[in-house]
């Protein structure tokens, strides 16, 4: 089958491989919309998770169920699926943990595009089949499928780590798709007031019909700074980072109060350490927690996205900026990715 692949650091490119084999638990995909991420950008020019060759990139898509292995109870051939960027396997002892995001080793449940060939391919593998597919309901197109394989879950997954509740006032730093999509969860779970730090206009206008109340640039002064002011000094009491580096820690924590929680789904792509001010941190005791985490991914986890889609709740056609047609146009979606236009949230290919 045909692919697109990293070659190495710094070098995508079109390879050959034998279709996936199909094990007794798994299943074939065939897909039927495709969306690259900045995950991908990371993994390959600038190496974030280490060299891959000949690796198939991509974590993000829905498809066609072409063949389903002997053990696998609630799929067949010809179902059209969702599918999570992160697969667990559900027997784990991690996922028995409450961590399945993390089974077999650490970020393991993170298996396309890391260690394993992703889903830009003519065809793709997933591993427990009835744990990780969803089906793909009629109201859904394949287009808004691939939102949910990602960016809606990391966003959302960023306000259950800060712990946003009722009335709280969140601060999202970053609204690319997944900070976006941080903001709609934020307001799914009853933030009062969303203050959501972003410059490029139509992410600033998207963010506002997603919930978000104030906007801050980063352009016009320190982050810290503005949220202050606008809280009349008290700061905000739940932070999402989805965007940013190693560095955003620091005015994050400026900005958050005491007893505050910070949720971080933003893939931290460089640098060696994060910076955590330490007298703004209370001189390590100022109650300010900071929780990182991979989205849970699973068959569960998407059905209840999907349903969120399907009674109207959530609206993800705002995230889709450009679209493609046939799956040769997966190469020039990527490199749009990495380029990031001005005008741009998601790309998405359609096959």
């Amino acid at each position: 089958m045909k692919a697109l692949a990293m070659l190495r650091i710094g070098e995508i490119g079109w390879i050959e491989k034998e279709k996936p084999e199909c094990g007794p638990t798994d299943a074939i995909i065939r897909p039927l919309a495709l969306s690259p991420c900045t995950s991908d950008v990371h993994t390959v020019w600038e190496g974030a998770i280490g060299d891959r060759h000949n690796m198939i990139l991509g974590h993000e898509g829905c498809g066609v169920v072409e063949e389903v292995g002997s053990l696998v109870k609630d799929f067949k051939p010809g179902d059209r699926i969702m599918v999570a960027a992160i697969t667990p396997d559900w027997n784990s002892l991690e996922a028995q943990g409450g961590y399945p995001m993390h089974s077999g080793g650490m970020l393991a449940g993170w298996k396309f595009s890391n260690f394993k060939d992703g889903v830009f391919g003519e065809y793709f593998h997933v591993n427990d089949a009835d744990g990780n597919l969803a089906l793909l309901p009629d109201s859904i197109t394949p287009e808004e499928a691939c939102m949910l394989s990602d960016m809606v879950p990391t966003g959302f997954h960023g306000a259950e780590l800060a712990d946003v509740q009722f009335g709280d006032t969140v601060l999202v730093i970053g609204i690319g798709p997944v900070g976006l999509m941080a903001v709609a969860g934020a307001n799914l779970r009853g933030a009062s007031r969303i203050l959501a730090v972003g410059t490029r206009p139509n992410c600033r206008e998207v963010a506002q019909i997603y919930g978000a109340t104030d906007l801050i640039s980063y352009k016009e002064g320190p982050i810290e700074e503005q949220v202050l002011e606008l809280t009349r000094g008290k700061g905000v009491d739940k932070i999402i980072i989805a965007g940013g580096g190693v560095e955003t820690f620091e005015p994050a924590i400026k900005a958050l109060k005491p007893g505050g929680k910070i949720g971080n789904v933003n893939y931290l792509g460089s640098g060696t350490y994060v910076n955590i001010p330490r007298a703004e941190w209370g001189v390590g005791m100022g109650h300010k927690q900071i929780q990182g985490g991979l989205m849970p991914g699973g068959r569960l986890r998407m059905e209840k996205l999907g349903s969120l889609l399907e009674m109207g709740k959530l609206d993800v056609k705002h995230l889709i900026t450009h679209r493609f047609e046939g799956f040769e146009k997966i190469e020039d979606a990527l490199l749009l990715m990495k380029d990031k236009p001005r005008d741009l949230i998601k790309p998405v290919v359609k096959l």
